[in-house]
């Protein structure tokens, strides 16, 4: 069975029987019709992905896998805030009039240092030092810069990438402060293992382990029965992952360039609600 529904199953159950609730005190989100948003947390949870065995993709429900690699790419191939560079509609409650989502994601990986070799944004400073300083321990990239915090739409939730070569495997830490689990934990997984495996092709490195840190790890009160229906389901073996191995430039990476093989999924008949 896949691993990622291994974890998922776990760490749900764990939130659902373990967990604290925020019912009696005031929260930011709500939902759509105006109704504060409530949640049952758990604090830290730290899960591991061994991506030399497998994919981490969720087969009790399906993730969709396309427009996850098409926001990963917006964020840090495009280093874009604005929603009309992105093809889907995941981010449009949070864009201004214009598409803008403020100096938010994108946009922060986009911002330009000077370093004794040049000139680099965060994501060319990765990829330099991924080919010419691999084992160093400082190859890092950070989104939740204090000074900008006031002029983005949204705090960014997935915040820091830390990565780590190991002989020739890449491995990687995503820390996440906040973590919606039914709408985007498996989402987050995949866009980064694949993020990982990006770097590692176009730096000649294999890629190995995603760890993955969430700070506030929640369900949302309208979502419990819907995680419910979801864990019961049958689980089936994760796909096979196919990406263009002639991509030696992560700026040529397209959507088109990866493809699952066997994908076997649960379906859900109900729409999620987001919490906004």
């Amino acid at each position: 069975m896949s691993r990622a529904d291994e974890i998922f199953i776990e760490n749900v159950k764990d939130i659902m029987e373990n967990g604290v609730w925020d019912t009696d005190y005031p929260v930011r989100p709500h939902w759509a019709d105006g109704t504060p948003a409530h949640t049952i947390k758990k604090f830290a949870i730290v899960n591991r992905y061994n991506l030399q065995e497998e994919l981490p993709i969720l087969t009790i429900r399906k993730t969709a896998f396309k427009s996850a690699i098409d926001e990963i790419l917006w964020i840090w191939q495009k280093k874009s805030n604005n929603v009309h560079d992105l093809h889907s509609h995941i981010w449009d409650s949070w864009a201004d009039e214009n598409g803008s989502i403020g100096k938010a994601y994108g946009y922060q990986l986009g911002k330009k240092s000077i370093y004794p070799e040049g000139e680099f944004d965060q994501v060319d400073r990765v990829l330099f030092d991924l080919k010419n300083n691999p084992h160093s321990r400082r190859i890092m990239t950070n989104l939740y810069n204090f000074d900008d915090l006031h002029e983005m739409n949204l705090y960014p939730c997935a915040y820091s990438m830390t990565f780590n070569v190991s002989g020739d495997t890449l491995n990687g830490i995503l820390n996440q402060r906040s973590n919606d689990m039914l709408t985007a934990n498996n989402w987050n997984v995949l866009q980064y293992s694949i993020l990982l495996m990006m770097f590692a092709q176009v730096s000649g490195l294999k890629a190995g382990t995603l760890v993955h840190v969430i700070a506030d790890a929640h369900i949302y009160d309208r979502h419990i029965d819907i995680v419910k229906e979801i864990i019961a389901k049958p689980q089936h073996k994760a796909p096979k992952l196919k990406m263009n191995p002639n991509v030696k430039n992560f700026y040529d990476f397209k959507v088109e360039d990866f493809e699952l093989e066997d994908y076997e999924y649960e379906t859900l008949d109900k729409k999620i609600p987001v919490a906004i």
